[in-house]
């Protein structure tokens, strides 16, 4: 009989609380396992057409590999996912400086994000969930306000879906940009070259040379114009400025979409293995990291050197430097306000 929560010691942070890995079975071949540090997501198992499980997220060997400097795989990342334009931004006329950890920008909250923080887990009742519980101290990272977090992972009993609620309250005007940053290879190893991707969206933000959006752009005419399913490796090396500033992809997506409940956001889809993830968001952005920057330095959980490619990332999310860029969609978190996100994503087979 199939346990729909079991747990396991993972080991101990430095100042010597207990990590504990806890892996969630809806009893359909969607299993996945997630620890305290950073609400990492250490692995996400779906099944094939033949029903084949595999795990379709990278991820590293053992606690002490993702205590080590990683480039953030499966974490929450916040306070403020992407980056921020030196680091620097200005709230109600007073100006705040944050930590840089991008070259001359600040990325996902800065040196000692969410994802290297300890998030408090705990089974939800009745339901097939975890919760995860985080305060961020006023200050921390140079951010204003103390942020009371809830994150919810949840899987359904009768479908392949992992649901992600966050929720979210701050003591002060601050600002808050929250996803999450797995990367997916449906094929379970090997490069994602082959997968085909679908995102419905006529804008993204082309970059500088920080990777700072430089406003929006149209896709039509470039490889950026995915509305139509098309294979990754397509057009990844095409001598577009863009993808060389980038080497590859890492863009952010404006969604074409109206309301704010739940739409589309993303189709990722394997032939060979026949597994397909669609991403549905309340958020209005998605940013689609190919892995440029896997060089093979690190050994994943299977024993195998992470090479650029080896996974991509489709972080739902307001939009980079935001604060910075009064076009853009406000990210700005008030006392009394209550943040809320919801991501979905449907595994199922094409």
């Amino acid at each position: 009989m199939i346990e729909p929560l079991t747990s396991r010691p993972f080991g101990a942070m430095p100042d010597g609380r207990p990590v504990t890995e806890y892996t969630l079975d809806n009893g359909h071949g969607l299993r996945l396992s997630a620890i305290n540090l950073g609400g990492i997501v250490t692995a996400l198992h779906v099944p094939d057409r033949q029903g084949r499980s595999a795990n379709v997220v990278l991820g590293l060997p053992s606690l002490d590999d993702y205590l080590k400097p990683h480039p953030h795989f499966g974490t929450i990342v916040g306070r403020y996912a992407n980056r921020i334009a030196a680091g620097r931004f200005t709230l109600d006329g007073t100006a705040h400086q944050l930590g840089l950890n991008d070259g001359v920008n600040t990325l996902h909250g800065g040196a000692t994000g969410f994802g290297k923080r300890y998030w408090e887990i705990v089974p939800v009742p009745h339901e097939l969930a975890l919760e995860l519980r985080y305060t961020s101290a006023d200050g921390e990272e140079g951010y204003p306000g103390e942020v009371q977090l809830t994150v919810r992972y949840t899987l359904s009993a009768t479908a392949n879906t992992w649901r992600i609620d966050y929720r979210a309250i701050t003591d002060r005007p601050t600002v808050l940009n929250l996803s999450h940053h797995d990367y997916f290879n449906l094929a379970g190893s090997g490069s994602v070259m082959d997968h085909v991707l679908t995102l419905p969206a006529s804008r993204y933000c082309p970059v500088d040379a920080t990777l700072i959006p430089l406003g929006l752009g149209e896709v039509a005419g470039t490889p950026f114009d995915f509305r139509t399913p098309t294979r990754i490796g397509e057009r990844i090396r095409e001598g577009h400025e863009q993808l060389l500033r980038a080497h590859g992809y890492d863009h952010n997506w404006v969604l074409d979409r109206s309301g704010t409940g739940l739409a589309f956001a993303a189709r990722l889809a394997h032939d060979a293995s026949g597994r397909v993830m669609d991403v549905h968001t309340t958020e209005p952005g998605v940013q689609f990291y190919s892995g440029n920057f896997l060089d093979g330095n690190l050994l994943g959980s299977a024993g195998a050197s992470l090479r650029q490619g080896d996974g991509l990332c489709l972080e739902t999310q307001h939009f980079p430097d935001a604060p910075n860029q009064p076009a853009f969609a406000s990210t700005v978190l008030r006392p009394g306000e209550v943040f809320t996100s919801t991501t979905e994503h449907r595994f199922g087979i094409g």
